[in-house]
């Protein structure tokens, strides 16, 4: 049986939607444990409830040391000035661990990116992203054809979640090669 994470980081719901609906498309796969969770919260509680953060997600919160259960892991992250959420980027730089250890070696990484507004640049995100899985000697999956990896509208319709599923059920294909 493979096991394929889907960890990711939603301040308002767009990309917690993605993510629910990767993990949907994973578990089509037969013989494959899926696991959705999420990065812990950087900003203080009471200004996230100002702010409107959902704050009631039921995936439970993730740490470092969890990334080496799986066999495969797609990470979620809304683009935040030209680059990841901070709050990834933090949750990345506490796996230094793990990258002592080559706990990650050779396993699948693969990555989605929401934004709900114009991005110069989904690219140079998506390799900066890209750059820390590698450090960890991480095998990169490209989402499948014709699945762009950002999401550039401003309300996630069902052409989106599709292609999250679709992500999914590609990444869970791959993990279980890769675990037989």
């Amino acid at each position: 049986m493979s096991r394929v994470l889907i960890l990711y980081y939603s301040a308002f719901g767009e990309t917690e939607a993605l993510a629910r609906a990767a993990a949907e498309g994973a578990r089509e796969v037969p013989g494959t444990l899926v696991e959705l969770k999420r990065v812990p919260e950087l900003v203080p509680e009471d200004l996230a409830r100002r702010s409107g953060y959902r704050l009631d997600q039921p995936a439970p919160v993730a740490t470092a040391d969890d990334l080496s259960d799986y066999d495969a892991v797609l990470f979620g992250s809304p683009t935040r000035f030209g680059s990841m959420a901070a709050q990834m980027r933090s949750f990345l730089d506490r796996a230094g661990g793990l990258w002592s250890k080559g706990s990650l070696m050779g396993k699948i990484g693969s990555v989605f990116l929401s934004s709900t507004g114009y991005q110069l640049s989904p690219d140079a995100i998506l390799a900066s992203f890209h750059n820390t899985l590698l450090h960890h000697g991480m095998r990169i999956a490209a989402p499948p054809s014709g699945s762009p990896p950002a999401t550039p509208a401003q309300v996630l319709g069902p052409d989106e979640l599709q292609r999250a599923r679709e992500h999914g059920r590609h990444l869970a294909t791959l993990a279980k090669k890769r675990a037989a």
